[in-house]
């Protein structure tokens, strides 16, 4: 072959971009010899040549982005012939399991105003920015934020759930899960997917939960599945594995893909002290095509007004738990919503 392209790099991944090349110009490589590290929206996977020969070109420099199709390196000496069919390995780093869930709401970037063509007033040019461009998981992160926003009616409902018998050993994003499984079992059609174009809701019989993960990096939202039949350990190793994956970038793009609904445990998100950081209510973002998702803010003592079984009332320190449903108003009503979170109050 005389040019070697981007092979596909699977699960619907159009770009990658140059982080490394192991190759120059003049190199004499073997079959499987790594040319370029590239990083996809999810991933950092080595490039391996597919042939021996030597390196007549290398397109491209490090952080620049390359599509599928388009050619890697070229070869000299070599026939007429293109292919692009093979892929690497996702390389992994280090990361401390014994670390806390982190997790946390993204934010969809503010829109440009519409073109009013029955307003005679002008619209400006918005100023240039400058700045860096997204790479990897914060330029997936932008791009699917912004769909959302896009395609979704989001209402959020927010409300307070009493778990002053919890205690220090409650695993908070298990409970959760077990709380988002008795809500469904009463309003199913939030477990669901939406087909704006067909205007078709279809309720789904298993509930895979998406849960948003916060790395350095940007937001991951893998997806633990069929929650309503595992107990709490199998939740708490599902739980471990996914944010270990994530972490080290070896998580399969499939496993982002697929969720039924969604979770945002933003309340238990902590700084390199492991001080908890701010966060009672927001309006996390839908991930289409589902139509809700949860959002659980810092656990927090609150003063209650308690009636004791003479009717008497006092007032009382109790652990509270702030929630935050949004939900998409096309297909979801707001007694429906209601009842939803009712439940998951209920359950909690």
């Amino acid at each position: 072959m005389r040019y070697f392209k981007l092979p596909d790099l699977g699960e619907g991944l159009q770009e990658a971009e140059i982080v490394e090349w192991q190759v120059n110009a003049g190199d004499c490589v073997a079959v499987d010899d790594v040319l370029v590290v590239v990083e996809t929206a999810k991933a950092l996977v080595e490039i391996p040549s597919p042939q021996a020969g030597v390196i007549a070109r290398c397109f491209g420099q490090a952080g620049d982005f390359i599509h599928i199709g388009e050619p890697l390196v070229e070869y000299d000496n070599a026939t007429d012939e293109d292919t692009g069919t093979v892929v690497g390995e996702i390389t992994q780093t280090e990361t401390d399991p014994e670390e806390e869930d982190f997790f946390i709401i993204g934010a969809a970037p503010p829109s440009p105003p519409a073109d009013d063509k029955d307003n005679d007033v002008p619209i400006p040019n918005p100023p240039a920015i400058g700045g860096e461009p997204l790479r990897g998981p914060r330029r997936a992160m932008a791009k699917a934020i912004g769909a959302t926003q896009a395609h979704s009616a989001s209402v959020t409902l927010c409300e307070d759930a009493d778990i002053e018998h919890w205690d220090n050993k409650t695993d908070v994003t298990v409970q959760l899960c077990h709380a988002m499984v008795a809500a469904i079992r009463q309003q199913p059609l939030l477990n669901a997917w939406f087909d704006e174009r067909q205007l078709t809701l279809a309720p789904q019989p298993q509930i895979d939960l998406a849960l948003a993960v916060n790395t350095d990096q940007g937001l991951f939202a893998p997806v633990l599945r069929d929650i309503a039949n595992r107990d709490d350990s199998s939740l708490r190793q599902g739980l471990n594995a996914l944010r270990q994956d994530v972490h080290q970038r070896s998580i399969p793009v499939r496993e982002l893909q697929g969720a039924t609904i969604a979770l945002s445990n933003f309340g238990t998100l902590t700084n390199s002290d492991q001080r908890l950081l701010c966060g009672r209510y927001a309006t996390p973002m839908i991930i289409p095509p589902a139509v809700a998702i949860i959002g659980a803010g810092g656990i927090r003592q609150e003063a209650k007004v308690i009636a004791n079984r003479d009717g008497e009332k006092n007032i009382e320190a109790r652990k509270t738990l702030p929630l935050s449903l949004s939900f998409d108003h096309r297909v979801v009503t707001g007694a429906e919503a209601a009842h939803f979170l009712s439940a998951f109050i209920a359950a909690l």
